[in-house]
């Protein structure tokens, strides 16, 4: 079988910490490396994303996203294996359904990348994904339920589904009359932009249903030339881009850095949508920033950005049947 570009790419990422600090060109003496959270929630990185951290900078904005540091092994009290309350959501095998009108499939357990802020580090794939072989209960579920208008596919990365399965896919979806709106949520065409194939641009653009692809960027550096590239393909197909963030301490929780992001990403035909308050997932709470700077961010935000660039700062709150405002 033939492997795509993006497909080799997501096998040669790295997948060590220390191939990580050493080819970020870090000093290995002086990480401690977290070893019950290495073994649970390994590390991966592209190369397409490694090119984009500075070396010997233990404070990059990219590479603080990523690797793996000892905070992630002390308990901290209100942080959880399931920060939002997913594990019990399941109408069938890898479908979620907490909000009216719309689930969440969980098509794949694979990401090309493994940000350690990730909501769903712990989450039981291996009992909830809705694979190839589990697909049919999903869409029975869905089939029976007219109340819902959209589907969204999630993981993982859906978009490490390859495109013959991800077009079949969303036939199938198509299949349901009442599913009127596609939304995938996806950090590939940030981390490995070579993803965004002609045939993943017609199995996403050629269908019935109103689509909407929401990718993931936190900071305006992870926007290179390539990623630009990759947003104006989709844009040109009549894909609507939006970006969600999350807050992070370290990483973006900056004015000046959020305004440039909002920047560069409506520069390259993507909308600031969220941006997100940590959840409070078990090995990140190192990354939370306080509601209080949260707010006052968004407040000096808002005096330098016009509003339609301004992400709506959202928290999500177990049992709430709508993301709330911060």
């Amino acid at each position: 079988m033939d492997i795509s570009t993006w497909q080799q790419q997501i096998r040669d990422g790295i997948r060590e910490q220390d191939d990580l600090v050493r080819l970020t060109g870090l000093d290995q003496k002086g990480f401690c490396t977290p070893k019950t959270a290495i073994k649970a929630f390994p590390p991966r990185v592209p190369r397409a994303y490694l090119e984009r951290i500075e070396q010997n900078n233990p404070d990059d904005p990219l590479l603080r996203q990523v690797l793996a540091v000892a905070e992630e092994d002390i308990d901290s009290s209100g942080f959880s294996n399931d920060p939002v309350g997913e594990f019990n959501k399941h109408a069938s095998p890898g479908l979620i359904r907490k909000y009216h009108g719309r689930a969440l499939l969980i098509v794949t357990s694979t990401c090309a990348i493994h940000c350690r802020y990730c909501f769903r580090r712990h989450y039981p794939y291996q009992d909830n994904q809705a694979g190839k072989d589990n697909w049919n209960d999903a869409l029975e579920t869905l089939r029976t339920d007219p109340s819902i208008k959209e589907i969204i596919l999630s993981g993982g990365d859906p978009l490490s589904l390859t495109d013959d399965r991800l077009h079949s896919l969303i036939q199938q979806l198509e299949s349901i009359p009442h599913l009127q709106w596609l939304r995938i949520h996806t950090r590939m065409p940030v981390v490995i932009p070579d993803r965004v194939t002609s045939k993943l641009i017609n199995a996403i653009s050629q269908t019935r249903f109103k689509q909407s692809l929401v990718v993931h960027v936190n900071h305006p550096n992870e926007i290179d030339e390539k990623v630009g590239m990759a947003l104006n393909r989709l844009h040109k197909a009549g894909i609507q881009l939006l970006n969600q963030s999350v807050l992070l301490k370290g990483v973006n929780d900056d004015v000046l850095v959020l305004a440039e992001l909002s920047a560069r990403l409506y520069s390259n035909h993507v909308m600031p949508y969220y941006l997100h308050m940590l959840d409070p997932v078990a090995g990140a709470a190192h990354f939370e920033v306080t509601e209080t700077r949260a707010r006052n961010i968004m407040q000096d935000l808002r005096g330098c950005l016009p509003g339609f660039l301004v992400p709506r700062l959202v928290r999500e709150i177990e049992g709430l049947p709508y993301k709330a405002s911060v």
